[in-house]
């Protein structure tokens, strides 16, 4: 499971589209062919398309070879599917598509899916007039908005451009930012955008042993903050995601040389926000990731059920994960830049952070302000 260095844009790995017949004619669709420059078949309806023999997930990696351009039928725009039972960042998700070409041990979407293939959603006026509707409806609110929930926000940028129609859509909008999430660098399309601020651009990040042996088709580390540095000199605001933190031998060692090169390559002025959570799954996640990746050892720790009916590391393993992690972070972090948990229990925040959220207005709140505090 060696990591290639060449992948820096996964969407070399789509070899065949699938149009739903109804979206062939607009004019998105047409330009996403003509980028794309690839095979292309048209069907009736997106419920027909059968073009993957065997059955879910076996035949998930000779899935990722095919794009599904469609309709969403559904919200483009809703909250983030996180639980009550620990503390979330009230994130409003922006459904572009679902699954990418990249393929983690750890991705969960491997458990929520259904169908092997790539799905992007094709009927952006509906994304934007959706959108529109509801900042009117809530002039006061702030709106912290993801692509990055349900698939990858840049891996198919090249074929789609649609990061340029998000960033000059969201430059207009001053109660809301968007955040694009990736593991590729495919940033070309966001260069001599007008973007006012209102974008920010993030990678998850991971120990140096886990990218390379657990994130099959992404970009390296080294490749990943690169990324990160142009964007900050093309005036964008920047986050990290140190999500799932894995226990693997070196651990000690491994984030701190990611961490280390992050803050060597990155502005640290630049970042608005960094997150930690430990690894956590759905029991059937286990059954799965085991199966299609053998040689991966991530699921053979201790674990037990979380409140959330995840497994979880133990509290104590937990706690020393991040203790280490967020002490290092910490040390070389802008005093502007909030540093918070995912997912987590007060009690987590208060031994390894020294507070809860609540004595500080609440993780939305603080991530709010953390953004709209720093300059345009």
């Amino acid at each position: 499971m060696s990591q290639n260095p060449s992948w820096g844009d996964p969407s070399r790995f789509v070899k065949e589209i699938h149009v739903e017949e109804s979206c062939l004619e607009l004019p998105f669709t047409q330009e996403i062919l003509a980028r794309a420059q690839l095979p292309f078949t048209v069907i009736p309806d997106y419920q027909d398309l059968d073009v993957v023999p065997g059955s879910y997930p076996a035949n998930l990696t000779a899935g990722k070879k095919h794009l599904l351009l469609c309709r969403n039928r559904g919200q483009f725009f809703k909250p983030c599917p996180g639980t009550r039972e620990y503390r979330c960042c009230n994130y409003q998700v922006l459904n572009i598509g679902m699954n990418c070409p990249m393929d983690c041990v750890y991705c969960i979407l491997q458990a929520y899916l259904n169908k092997p293939w790539l799905t992007f959603f094709v009927n952006i006026e509906d994304m934007f007039a959706e959108m529109s509707a509801a900042f009117a409806a809530e002039p006061s609110r702030f709106f912290r908005i993801g692509t990055g929930e349900f698939t990858d926000s840049l891996a198919l940028d090249r074929f789609t451009h649609l990061s340029r129609a998000l960033v000059n859509f969201m430059a207009d909008q001053p109660q809301a930012i968007l955040e694009l999430k990736s593991k590729s660098v495919v940033i070309q399309n966001l260069e001599g955008l007008e973007h006012k601020g209102r974008t920010v651009v993030a990678w998850s990040l991971n120990s140096t042993s886990i990218m390379a042996k657990e994130e099959l088709r992404t970009a390296t580390v080294v490749e990943r903050l690169a990324a990160a540095r142009q964007c900050a000199e093309w005036g964008y605001k920047l986050a990290f995601h140190f999500d799932p933190i894995i226990e693997h031998e070196g651990w000690q060692q491994g984030y701190a040389e990611t961490i280390s090169r992050l803050f060597d390559t990155v502005p640290a002025a630049s970042i608005v926000w960094i997150s930690m959570g430990a690894l956590r799954y759905l029991p059937s996640l286990k059954n799965i990731g085991t199966r299609r990746f053998p040689q991966s050892r991530i699921y053979c720790e201790e674990f037990i059920e979380g409140l959330d009916g995840k497994s979880r590391y133990f509290r104590p393993h937990r706690v020393e994960l991040y203790k280490h992690i967020y002490n290092l972070l910490k040390s070389r972090a802008h005093a502007n830049t909030c540093i918070y948990f995912c997912m987590e229990s007060d009690e987590i925040w208060r031994e390894v952070m020294g507070y809860v959220p609540d004595e500080r207005g609440g993780i939305p709140y603080m991530l709010d302000q953390t953004v709209l505090n720093t300059g345009q």
